[in-house]
């Protein structure tokens, strides 16, 4: 086996899975973090079922995992008169042999990055370094890391493959890509927060309230307090405005004050919920643009591969951006078991899940599972008495049991399926 590490661009989520995923199986690999200290940042994120048995698989386990989030109990959908659209249990309460999880994304960062520094050493992720490109070597198969430091000195580092787990942002897209079109924003506008409050229904329920184009969703990302019965809830608040602009204040990601978008949910107080409460109970909110990028017809070029948002970045309509970056280290793990560290494992990778994920991003698009909103919103302006007047019950399951099959954690599939990496299976050496 090719003892040259493979080398890891960026430690977020999905390169971070890499990294564990490499070890398991016996493959030497070096993970290159641009920022200068990792830190726990970030909102709410959900982990599908499909993931969590990833991270199980991994050693990652369920007290880990409660100490960071919290098992979903319940996915809901409620129109804009407050009333019930659609309602599912989730996770083991759906019959699911694994849970689903809403933590908070730099809990999970953080939970994995100690995980990778106590199984492969404080050396195994190098941060302050930038990947900014790569050059494929002539001499001998491999790849070469183009990398420059916080200080600006710039270098090369020598690699069996290259993985761009590099983001939204990727360098090593761009280069792999460089005709591609630029982030691609449908005009969605997302404020986010986290708010003190106490949970509703089962205690654990994700709640996605209004229309797809104009939405809260709300979900708590802990247990609550024992004296004080709040919990932390997580929530995103959306409109839908004319994007033939395009984004205008040049930021990702910004601080905003709540006076500045909470008349958008003016009179959205129920006997349940109190929407503008909550929007102001948050010490802190951010601004982002929902975008994506569009699909790329490889993920590969010769021994380098990208991976998580680098590959597929996409609308957060189905909560499975994280889950993705999760199952997409283990499918790559999978390639190399029986392939090898070769360009093959990565081809190989590239046709298990370019094609069909993109797909995903596409119908992330098209609403994700809130479609059934837009649904409602066609046929009744979202003001019903009797949602099977509006939506039949067996429209409303085939339309989820859709997407959720196109996203890759439909339930019996996924009980049924063998692990994608075998218990103690390990790459051959040479």
């Amino acid at each position: 086996m090719d003892r040259r590490p493979v080398l890891v661009a960026g430690g977020g989520i999905g390169g971070l899975s890499v990294a564990l995923t490499l070890h398991q199986i016996g493959v030497p690999c070096l993970v290159l973090e641009s920022v200068q200290h990792l830190q726990p940042l970030g909102v709410g994120i959900n982990l599908q079922p499909n993931a969590v048995r990833e991270l199980y698989e991994l050693g990652i386990g369920p007290q880990q995992l409660d100490a960071i989030g919290l098992q979903t109990r319940e996915f809901v959908l409620v129109g804009l008169n407050g009333k019930e659209v659609y309602c599912e249990p989730r996770g083991v309460r759906a019959g699911y042999k694994w849970p689903q999880y809403s933590v908070h994304r730099g809990g999970l960062q953080m939970l994995l990055y100690q995980a990778v520094v106590d199984r492969l050493g404080t050396g195994a992720v190098r941060v302050g370094m930038a990947v900014t490109g790569y050059r494929h070597d002539a001499e001998r198969p491999g790849v070469r890391a183009l990398v420059e430091t916080r200080e600006g000195e710039r270098f090369e580092l020598e690699g069996s493959l290259l993985i761009g787990a590099d983001g939204l942002h990727s360098a090593v897209r761009a280069q792999m890509h460089p005709g591609q079109p630029p982030i691609q924003w449908g005009g969605a506008i997302m404020w986010r927060g986290i708010t003190p409050g106490v949970p509703i229904r089962t205690e654990a329920s994700f709640v996605g309230l209004g229309t797809h184009r104009h939405r809260v969703v709300f979900y708590p990302i802990a247990r609550p307090d024992a004296v004080t019965g709040l919990a932390p809830i997580n929530w995103i608040a959306e409109i839908t405005v004319d994007n033939s602009g395009g984004w205008t204040t040049g930021d990702w990601n910004r601080r905003v004050d709540v006076e500045s978008f909470i008349d958008h949910f003016d009179g959205w107080d129920y006997d349940w919920l109190d929407v503008p409460a909550m929007l102001r109970g948050a010490d802190a909110i951010f601004e982002y643009p929902m975008i994506d990028r569009d699909p790329v017809p490889t993920w590969v070029d010769g021994r380098v591969a990208l991976l998580g948002d680098a590959a597929h970045v996409m609308y957060p309509t189905g909560s499975n951006g994280a889950s993705q970056a999760v199952m997409d280290a283990r499918v790559l793990g999978a390639s190399i078991l029986e392939h090898g560290v070769t360009a093959a494992a990565l081809q190989a990778y590239d046709a298990r899940l370019c094609a069909e994920i993109s797909a995903v991003v596409l119908r992330n698009r098209g609403a994700g599972p809130f479609g059934l909103l837009n649904l409602l919103d066609e046929r009744c302006g979202g003001v019903f008495d009797d949602i099977d007047d509006v939506i039949p019950a067996a429209e409303r399951e085939a339309f989820m049991s859709r997407y959720k099959t196109a996203a890759g954690f439909a339930m019996e599939t996924l009980n049924n399926a063998p692990p994608i990496i075998p218990s103690g299976a390990r790459v051959r050496g040479d």
